[in-house]
């Protein structure tokens, strides 16, 4: 097991007063020149590409970012903070969590970056057959419990399945039984994504509790895309005082003790444009990723107020107050 943690090439901080003395020193906190290569999450096989944009996010989301953990790291008995980077599934969460942790090493502030995606309780193939099992048994009993189900529809929404199209939406106009197949489907699968259901909160936010608490090593989960691809690594943060977590789930009240949540703002259909540009999973364009990614925008949606820092898709710095709500199911292809 791996017991190695990215590091500064200068002496990382130590004591509180040291740490957020750096910081201080660093104002007004512009964005030192990126190499083309820098340490990346922890995500094993992760596809991270960064890019002028990526870059430019990161370089504006710098100084209001420093601002909140100057009082964060003065508070902290162990000058430690945790920075949560959330947003749409695809919406370059990786990049940007990468492009400020390099930001705040090259000011002297040792920074780790730990990825939620290695925290559902499967490994993304299983759960995203979980996923469609979940969707597809709450319709099938929603349908049930109508009184529309007939041996007849069975067949039909048997073919629908295997076609992969049961949840296009644009097959249940006009269709009463499968719009209430589909409706049951989207609540059953609301109550599973983004929840403990779906992923091992309490195990990450054990881990960032030992981390504030002055752990000098934590034991980190990595998965992989097999079932034989889970392991854990113990990684050295004895010089870490920022934890950057990059997640979906990031502004979730299940995940316990950031410090500095960060909204990375965007509709579904520029969520589901950047995954087609990524190309990480398959069936990107079907109407079950379409649905995934509406339901996902929407738990998003009701926690944004919960953010310290916006960062809108063009790039621009928004009020969690004022931020944007367009972006829903009308918007993405296919749903």
């Amino acid at each position: 097991m791996s017991t190695e943690v990215d590091r500064v090439d200068a002496p990382a901080a130590t004591g509180v007063r040291e740490v957020v003395g750096i910081l201080e020193a660093a104002r007004p906190w512009t964005a030192s020149p990126v190499p083309p290569e820098i340490p990346y999450g922890d995500m094993p096989g992760d596809q991270v590409r960064i890019g002028a944009a990526q870059v430019a996010k990161a370089a504006t989301l710098l100084p209001p970012l420093a601002e909140e953990l100057l009082p964060v790291l003065a508070r902290s008995a162990c000058s430690r903070a945790v920075v949560a980077v959330a947003g749409g599934s695809g919406v370059g969460k990786s990049e940007i969590a990468s492009l400020l942790a390099f930001q705040l090493r090259s000011m002297g502030i040792g920074t780790y970056t730990l990825s939620g995606d290695n925290y559902p309780h499967r490994i993304p193939r299983l759960n995203d057959a979980e996923r469609l099992r979940v969707f597809r048994r709450g319709g099938l009993r929603g349908l049930i419990a109508s009184g529309l189900h007939t041996p007849q529809r069975s067949r039909a929404l048997l073919a629908l399945q295997v076609a992969g199209v049961d949840a296009d939406r644009g097959r249940a106009a006009g269709c009463e039984w499968l719009a209430v197949y589909q409706d049951a489907g989207r609540t059953s699968l609301a109550g599973y994504l983004g929840t403990r259901h779906e992923s091992d909160f309490a195990e990450l936010s054990a881990i960032v509790r030992r981390f504030t608490d002055g752990a000098d090593a934590l034991y980190l989960r990595r998965m992989g895309r097999e079932e034989a691809d889970v392991w854990y690594d113990l990684v050295d943060v004895s010089d870490v005082h920022v934890l950057v977590i990059e997640w979906t789930h990031g502004l979730s009240d299940a995940l316990v003790g950031v410090d500095v949540p960060i909204l990375l703002d965007s509709t579904p259909a520029e969520t589901l444009e950047h995954r087609r540009a990524r190309n990480r999973d398959g069936g990107v364009d079907s109407p079950f990723t379409a649905l995934v990614l509406e339901i996902e925008q929407e738990l998003l949606d009701s926690r944004a107020h919960t953010a310290r820092i916006v960062l809108s898709k063009g790039g621009e710095l928004r009020s969690p107050d004022v931020r944007r709500h367009a972006g829903r199911a009308g918007e993405v292809p296919g749903a």
